[in-house]
């Protein structure tokens, strides 16, 4: 089993970055599944402009890009979100990249971990809405984040919590995983 961790947002100094690395480094000892970094900015994605519905494209699609991002997303059996909420929503670039592709999504497992001023709770609320499309399902655990507490000059420092609460999401995210597989 393979689990994507998609790191979702494309900004210069962004702060995914560091949430995305500790993540990674919470699941390394894991045996349960392969966990592989997608990092949404290594795929400078154009902005989805196609006459052909993504849905409808049959995973052939107008840009090397595209196909790239659509053949690392099929070979994820489910996924790890990380994902910052922008003007209480899910960031753009991240939308964009959802929306580029179709049935690569289809019956998969999510988990998220969001960051934000108030957690990326918002956030974590759409993409629940925009997963169900694709008959996706995002387990109920998260992992939120708080900007304002959990940063200081620069650096990442999550609560004492919040190792607990990733084994959690993560736990969750195999088990439905396992289940979708099959």
């Amino acid at each position: 089993m393979k689990i994507g961790i998609i790191l979702g947002s494309v900004r210069q100094g962004r702060l995914g970055a560091t949430v995305a690395q500790w993540v990674v480094d919470q699941v390394a000892t894991r045996d349960d599944a392969d966990y592989v970094l997608l990092d949404l900015a290594a795929f400078t994605l154009p902005i989805l402009t196609s006459a052909t519905v993504p849905g409808a494209a049959n995973r052939q699609y107008d840009t090397p890009e595209v196909t790239a991002w659509s053949q690392a997303i099929d070979a994820c059996d489910g996924f790890l979100f990380v994902t910052p909420e922008y003007n209480h929503s899910v960031p753009g670039a991240f939308k964009n990249a959802f929306d580029s592709i179709g049935p690569e999504w289809a019956r998969k497992g999510v988990g998220i971990v969001s960051y934000g001023a108030e957690g990326g709770v918002r956030a974590v609320e759409h993409w629940r809405q925009i997963c169900a499309n694709f008959h996706m399902v995002v387990v109920r655990p998260q992992v939120s984040l708080s900007t304002f507490l959990e940063w200081s000059a620069g650096e990442f420092t999550p609560n004492q919590r919040r190792p607990s609460e990733l084994t959690n999401l993560v736990n969750e995210v195999v088990s439905i995983t396992t289940c979708l597989r099959s």
